[in-house]
């Protein structure tokens, strides 16, 4: 949870106000998360990754030492999540009860997820939604400063 609150609003929400691969990568009508995620020899789209998941891995090592077991499980079940919320792209449709378990957990499902990529304004939170509406505020307010400090300089 701590590294999802970090990736949202210290990464996610900051690179779609001021970045621009994150975009191209996530959000571009031609994308194909298989060719990014795994085949392209792109730095930049790798970097992308890298730091969407370095904020779970600056917590890692003070997990571990409190559960080892539990810091390692954590980081594959994240990283089964990420792979899970991509499927959207085969047309996946996830069964009506994981849906009702998921949306009572508020986890983010594919088709939540989905929401995100066709628009990249809506349905932000990696792992957990209730994340969305905090970063909904945070988007504004980002928007803003990038728009006060753009005309600042004319």
């Amino acid at each position: 949870m701590i590294g999802d609150f970090f990736s949202t609003f210290l990464y996610h929400v900051p690179e779609h106000i001021f970045g621009k691969f994150h975009s191209l990568i996530h959000h571009s009508n031609n994308r194909s998360f298989l060719h990014y995620a795994v085949l392209t020899k792109n730095p930049l789209v790798l970097l992308d990754g890298i730091l969407g998941a370095l904020p779970y891995f600056i917590f890692a090592p003070w997990l571990w030492q409190i559960s080892p077991m539990g810091t390692v499980l954590g980081l594959i079940l994240g990283e089964l999540h990420v792979i899970w919320r991509h499927v959207c792209v085969m047309k996946w449709k996830t069964p009506a009860v994981i849906l009702k378990i998921c949306n009572f957990l508020m986890i983010t499902t594919p088709e939540r997820h989905w929401l995100h990529h066709k628009d990249a304004k809506v349905a932000f939170g990696d792992i957990f939604n209730f994340f969305d509406p905090p970063a909904q505020v945070w988007f504004k307010i980002l928007l803003s400063f990038k728009y006060k400090w753009r005309h600042s300089w004319k």
